[in-house]
């Protein structure tokens, strides 16, 4: 009885959302896609809620179909939802404290993993699917081109595809293209130079492989005979692999040495791995995800438009391996997914093959260093009178008074060095400043990228009244905030484990110290569609570049006068701020970052915002000491 009180006392409870329901689908797809995740887990540790609009009326037996079987569904509607919830996307996970929430799909599937492993330590094969390193979709949509096709783009594609389905022949969503070229690229693993020597050695032994040859390599072209020949070999080096990590959870063994041709073969030399799976030879997380959606895909293609499966052998042949996954089967029969039975797929001719290298790619990736310094670049801006220019500080002397403040609301309670914590305190003074300088009774405050809790939690005790909610992608970050928290009794604070696309509350000041990169800017824009104010300390310049979202400049008044390039360079010297590197460096750089950010503070100021880059005091707390203020007009 005392195991039972204790997992009930444990007990979180799951939220999913819910639209409408096909055969063998729940929407939205992220539902479906949870759901199957739960069911290949065997995971009955959650409370499953699914919540509709008022516009949207169900019977819970009329779901048994397509839900895990043997699992209490309770159907509420969103004015039910915990407040902590209401203010993020689904699915969401929430402890019955309410105050510390997990949103986002790749977060609460990741969550969901854990858990499971936690309730039962004998299921390893679990704690497999977060891939190397435990990393896979931890690096969230906003940076990672892959984790938002996976996470958003795919299943959003796919719902689209299936809702706009007719007769006429589809328009093929591009994202099913960039997935089917992903399968295309040569896999690597961590210890790829090995395997591909031993898939050398084995191409030698079967007479198959190419002869070694002098200078590097063209790289192979993945079609569709090759992927036949990797079905269909069940020597395959890549199978053997992939399956032998689902069954004992290590890679065969090869103790004898190789050949002195196979130890001294080029690199380029070595035959490329080939996809088993979605990230390569091993079944991860990706795959959990990515099944639901790929299978309600081909469900339409062969029901209507059978033709058009040709061009898809590698997601075919994914399709059908992904069915010899122990257990997957199961899962999917428990969800009500009913595998097709692909046909056996001819050689595609060129002609019917999509070209795929006019696909957009997945990964971005980073431009090339840049040669030469800033100097032309910041004297182009003052031809056209931007100069750096800092707006005062309001009050540089203001300091928190840390020692009359309980001493888990200093950051010394971080584990960090006393250098660094005074630093920490120095950075702290000039933010928690300017946020209570602007908060009023009853406002709500976000502490985006909130890491430990540094910001939020002194905001936190020194705003009884305001709200504060801190939000951070890292759970044991997140983790160590809410027991700092905890042992100071604060009831005015919310964890959310989310990236920040998922938080969807209304707020009246953000605030971030130090967001890395473009995150600044994520936060900047969550603040101006929200009209608050924003307190931003930006952080690692030479990683800014264009995403989805932004492109770089930003303000009207910097696209003008400078490239892209040009101002990735500003960026890249704007990092060069080093207490090691020399004044004159280090004066550079402080300039660049100048730059970079009045770039960003006009901006906002174009989209009603006053807008001051200030300095912080002292400019010693750190080589990142540049705040951007806006508020409203």
């Amino acid at each position: 009885m005392k195991a039972i009180k204790k997992s009930l006392t444990e007990e979180e409870y799951l939220y999913l959302d819910f639209s409408h329901q096909t055969k063998g689908c729940i929407f939205p797809l992220h539902t479906s896609v949870t759901l199957f995740l739960l069911s290949y887990c065997d995971c009955k540790i959650f409370k499953i809620c699914l919540v509709v609009t008022k516009e949207v009326s169900t019977d819970s037996s009329l779901l048994r179909d397509d839900l895990i079987q043997d699992v209490e569904i309770q159907i509420i509607s969103r004015q039910e939802l915990p407040p902590i919830v209401q203010n993020c996307c689904l699915p969401a996970v929430v402890e019955r404290s309410d105050n510390f929430c997990r949103a986002g799909l790749a977060v609460v599937l990741r969550h969901i993993i854990q858990k499971s492993y936690e309730a039962d330590p004998l299921k390893k094969e679990l704690l497999e699917l977060l891939g190397f390193k435990k990393t896979c979709l931890k690096a969230c949509a906003e940076v990672s081109q892959w984790t938002r096709l996976c996470e958003l783009t795919i299943p959003l594609a796919i719902e689209n595809f299936l809702r706009e389905s007719s007769d006429q022949p589809p328009t093929i969503p591009v994202e099913i293209l960039q997935l089917e070229k992903k399968l295309s690229e040569p896999v690597r693993v961590h210890n790829d130079d090995k395997l591909r020597r031993q898939k050398l050695k084995q191409q030698k032994a079967d007479g198959v492989g190419p002869p070694l040859t002098k200078g590097k390599a063209k790289s192979k072209v993945h079609t569709q005979e090759t992927s036949e020949e990797l079905d269909s070999s069940s020597e395959s080096l890549e199978l053997k692999v992939a399956f032998s990590k689902l069954t004992v959870q290590e890679e065969p063994a090869t103790t004898n040495r190789e050949p002195s041709h196979i130890r001294k073969a080029k690199a380029s030399d070595l035959p490329p791995l080939e996809h088993v799976f979605a990230e390569g030879l091993y079944f991860t997380l990706a795959d959990i995800v990515l099944l639901p959606c790929v299978h309600h895909f081909l469900v339409i293609i062969c029901k209507k438009f059978s033709e058009k499966l040709v061009e898809f052998p590698l997601l075919a042949s994914w399709y059908q391996r992904i069915q010899e996954v122990p257990r997957v089967k199961t899962a999917a029969s428990k969800c009500g997914i009913q595998f097709l039975h692909l046909p056996k797929l001819l050689t595609v001719s060129t002609e019917q093959r999509p070209n795929l290298s006019e696909v957009p790619g997945v990964e971005e990736h980073s431009d090339p260093l840049f040669i030469g310094g800033p100097r032309p670049t910041m004297a182009k801006l003052m031809e056209k009178g931007i100069e750096v220019m800092f707006s005062p500080h309001p009050c540089p002397t203001w300091t928190v008074d840390w020692n009359v403040l309980p001493a888990a609301v200093s950051p010394k309670e971080g584990k960090m060095s006393s250098d660094r914590a005074l630093r920490k305190q120095q950075q702290l003074n000039n933010l928690v400043y300017v946020v209570t300088n602007q908060a009023k009774p009853g406002d709500r405050i976000v502490d985006f990228c909130s890491g430990g809790g540094h910001v939020g939690i002194v905001l936190a005790h020194m705003l009884p009244s305001c709200q504060v909610t801190l939000i951070e992608n890292k759970e044991l970050s997140l983790i160590r905030a809410k027991k700092r928290s905890d042992e100071l009794g604060l009831s005015n604070i919310w964890f959310i484990q989310a990236n920040m696309e998922y938080f969807t509350g209304m707020f009246n000041i953000g605030v971030a110290l130090h967001a890395c990169g473009v995150a600044t800017d994520m936060v900047i824009e969550h603040c101006i569609k929200t009209r608050a104010s924003f307190v931003t300390c930006p952080c690692c310049y030479g990683f800014i570049q264009n995403t989805s979202k932004f492109n770089f400049p930003k303000s009207e008044q910097f696209k003008k006068t400078l490239s892209y390039k040009e101002h990735m360079i500003l960026c890249r010297f704007a990092d060069q701020t080093a207490v090691q590197l020399p004044p004159q460096r280090r004066l550079m750089g402080k300039q660049c970052m100048c730059l970079v950010d009045l770039d960003r503070a006009r901006a906002a100021e174009e989209c009603g915002y006053s807008v001051q880059v200030i300095s912080m005091e002292p400019e010693s707390c750190s080589p990142k000491n540049n705040m951007i203020v806006g508020v409203p007009i």
